[in-house]
């Protein structure tokens, strides 16, 4: 009777550690953002040629502020986010590892924040368990701040 007693009593905790996810990988998420007063549309033109000539391809844009003002919001700050990513690279990364699809598309965000203007990205770790793919973040790492640093200069 005891053991039955043990038996159901240890279930709750076998079920709790069955029904957690292991994690893939874990890291901190790095951003690298500066801050501008260049008025937004200069902000967001010079993102997009940064983007261009670094070698990437812009692969989406979500003109998200623009279409909360224009569904009768009106006065809604500007908030863009641009996809880009270079299918050489890309398929680079994801030869070192299959994981790093959740860094994909390289992503810019820009928006407005007490009258000034935004620009952030995501940056890829360099401090993983996987040398090659911290040395590909190493390499990476320069461009991705070198687009929000273009886009903020004055």
């Amino acid at each position: 009777m005891l053991n039955r007693v043990a038996i159901f009593a240890s279930l709750p905790l076998i079920a709790s550690c069955a029904s957690q996810p292991l994690p893939i990988h874990q890291e901190l998420v790095t951003y690298y953002q500066l801050e501008t007063t260049k008025p937004y549309d200069e902000v967001l033109a010079e993102t997009e040629v940064a983007i261009a000539e670094h070698n990437f391809r812009i692969t989406g844009h979500s003109r998200v502020g623009k279409v909360i003002r224009e569904r009768g919001a009106d006065n809604f700050p500007e908030y863009d986010t641009i996809q880009f990513c270079n299918l050489t690279l890309a398929r680079q990364v994801l030869e070192i590892s299959p994981l790093a699809i959740g860094y994909m598309p390289c992503n810019v965000v820009i928006y407005q924040l007490n009258g000034k203007t935004v620009i952030r990205t995501h940056l890829l770790p360099e401090d993983t368990d996987n040398p090659e793919l911290n040395k590909f973040a190493v390499e990476m790492n320069p461009q991705l701040k070198q687009i929000v640093e273009f886009a903020a200069e004055h």
